[in-house]
């Protein structure tokens, strides 16, 4: 073997200890991140009973945090949706609204926690949690709201039944 033979094998072993490296940081990074999701939302896979009377029922499981985030729809488009029986309405950022298609109404003064702000009515044409759909759920946008996350308020828990238990919560319909 020539000189320049041994410089390129040299060279290309190199590299081939470098690309292993870069690819078992992308699988541990991709590991890591799918471990992460899953603790932040455990209920990205919902399923629904059906149960004897006809109704629906869809088991939320706690986040580590003790929240209840799960994977939902809103117009047929997936959304990532915050249980939270304070909020009277379904509360979504305005950036979601921009990506599901929903258009802003009035502007309208809502309280919260850091004060008084403005939102925008809107109307969610429909809204599923697991196979429990509702139509025509009155919802607000608000352009204040950091991330992709939907508060499901009152607006569409109120027509269902909620049970609270041991980390589980059970929505029915």
């Amino acid at each position: 073997m020539s000189n320049q033979e041994n410089n390129f094998s040299a060279i290309a072993g190199k590299w081939m200890i470098v690309l292993s490296w870069v690819a078992a940081i992308g699988l541990l990074t991709m590991l890591f991140t799918n471990v992460l999701d899953n603790k932040r939302n455990p209920n990205q896979n919902l399923s629904t009973q059906v149960l004897d009377n006809g109704s629906k029922e869809v088991v939320l499981q706690s986040s580590t945090h003790g929240h209840y985030v799960a994977s939902g729809k809103i117009n047929d488009k997936p959304v990532v949706f915050l249980v939270d029986t304070g909020a009277s309405f379904v509360s979504v950022p305005e950036r979601v609204a921009y990506r599901v298609g929903l258009k802003k109404g009035n502007a309208l003064t809502a309280t919260t926690a850091n004060g008084n702000i403005t939102v925008y009515s809107t109307v969610l044409e429909r809204i599923s949690l697991g196979e429990i759909t509702l139509y025509n759920v009155k919802a607000d946008i608000n352009p204040h709201m950091d991330g992709e996350e939907i508060l499901l308020g009152m607006s569409f828990l109120r027509n269902l039944s909620i049970t609270h238990e041991g980390g589980r919560l059970t929505i029915r319909q």
